[in-house]
């Protein structure tokens, strides 16, 4: 009797040595994948990396420049320490006309009041309309009007007491003309807290409102903390301040490498200028250096 046996039938799957080869085969592709695409990814995060500290380094600047575009004409001053170096100025928020001559059709309305240069004012006509923000007039009661400065320190010394010396006054109150008769002459009347004197011989007629919370601003470089500082919110004085201030407020972290260049163009008595910044940024492996030079108009 021949007995048979059937062999099962194989199910279907994988043996450990067709799962090895394929492990093995998979590995080596991914590792050339690897070998391929690290490159370039590496390559994509540095170029971001440069560009987004390209991109604080130039806000930074930039915004650096713009402020002292703005600020009261001749006050931008340079200093520098053993360890930092910095530029001062007075900022600005408005500005405008203002009445160089009475209006003699109308010599009883108060908004006809001139500046007289060398005669001392507590009240003058405003021929411009003041900005105003959110339906807010920017310029406001306890704010400091400056006119004709034309010596740098001068305007220190006079926001340093808050009247007199440089053409400073505080603003008292600001009345908006309403009636046709006022309008007519002028669009403001500005009064002042205490009688200032503006500078005789000052034909510009121009003003410019420096804010009670910043009569000055300091932007220092300082490249032990890693860090620019926009410092303000302090008296000022009439002589430049021998220590860089740092502080709180950093407009851009990551610095490296920073510089800042200004040269007046000296035996003018309305001087221009050049500023020049040098700013790098670092952060892991990338660095980021820029260079901005803006010219400064100081005529008053």
């Amino acid at each position: 009797m021949i007995r048979r046996h059937c062999l099962p039938a194989r199910r279907g799957g994988f043996t450990l040595v067709e799962l090895i080869v394929v492990m093995v085969l998979v590995g080596v592709i991914a590792g050339m994948l690897v070998l391929q695409v690290r490159p370039a990814m590496q390559a994509y995060l540095a170029i971001r990396q440069r560009a987004n500290l390209t991109s604080q380094a130039d806000a930074a600047l930039r915004r650096i420049v713009t402020e002292v575009r703005t600020a009261v004409p001749n006050s931008l001053r340079y200093t520098h320490d053993a360890n930092n170096e910095c530029i001062e100025f007075v900022p600005t928020t408005d500005g405008g006309r203002y009445r160089l001559d009475a209006d003699y059709a109308r010599p009883a309305n108060a908004f006809g009041t001139p500046v007289t240069g060398g005669t001392s004012t507590t009240q003058f006509g405003v021929l411009t309309t003041l900005a105003t923000s959110a339906g807010q007039r920017v310029a406001r009661a306890g704010d400091y009007v400056v006119i004709g400065n034309v010596n740098r320190d001068d305007v220190y010394a006079g926001l340093a007491t808050g009247t007199g010396g440089a053409a400073v006054g505080r603003i008292k109150t600001i009345t908006d003309s309403t009636q046709a008769a006022d309008q007519a002459v002028a669009q403001h009347l500005i009064a002042l807290a205490q009688a200032a004197t503006f500078p005789a011989g000052y034909e510009g007629g121009r003003f410019v409102v420096v804010p009670q919370n910043e009569r000055a601003v300091t932007y220092t470089c300082d490249v032990r903390a890693g860090a620019v500082w926009r410092v303000t919110g302090y008296t000022p004085t009439a002589a430049p301040q021998a220590t860089c201030p740092t502080g709180v407020a950093r407009l851009v972290a990551h610095v490296s490498d920073c510089g800042f260049v200004y040269r007046e163009n000296e035996g003018a008595t309305q001087q221009s200028g050049y500023l020049q910044l040098r700013l790098g940024l670092t952060e892991g492996d990338e660095t980021a250096r820029l260079t901005l030079g803006a010219h400064v108009e100081n005529a008053p």
